[in-house]
């Protein structure tokens, strides 16, 4: 299983634990992480999220979202190919860096697209994608009902 985490999923688990919601979605990329790291599933890198990571201005969150970063063992990086896919889903209302983040997902034949942020779920799921993008909570529960 190859997943791809885009940045709003790496930042989730250094959060301020304000809501239930927050808790959950950091809960479930832990336990997305250390499956990772037990070798279960692998973690997708791409140079787009470390640019996200090296402008994140909280120096001691950069440093924890680096730290849960070092699990992912490929990484893609934006070639001609990733550009043009890139523009071709922002014709889909898709903001310019998650366009890239999914063609990435994609270049990578990432199985899944992880993201906490609601609004790009609800538009990635309406255009043809080669990839499925999903909340971690609600993806690691079907996965995870799907395995016993």
């Amino acid at each position: 299983m190859k997943i791809y985490l885009d940045n709003c999923c790496l930042n989730r688990p250094f959060d301020e634990n304000t809501s239930d919601r927050i808790n959950m979605e950091a809960e479930a990329i832990l336990s997305i992480v250390w499956r990772c790291q037990q070798k279960e599933w692998k973690l997708i890198g791409s140079n787009i999220l470390e640019l996200e990571m090296n402008k994140m201005s909280n120096e001691y969150k950069r440093q924890k979202v680096t730290n849960l970063y070092t699990v992912a063992e490929n990484k893609v990086v934006v070639d001609d190919e990733v550009k043009s896919r890139a523009i071709e889903i922002q014709k889909g209302g898709i903001k310019i860096i998650d366009s890239f983040h999914i063609a990435l997902a994609e270049k990578a034949k990432s199985d899944v697209l992880l993201t906490t942020d609601d609004l790009l779920e609800k538009k990635a799921n309406k255009m043809n994608l080669k990839i499925k993008v999903y909340n971690p909570v609600n993806w690691l529960m079907e996965v995870t009902k799907n395995e016993q």
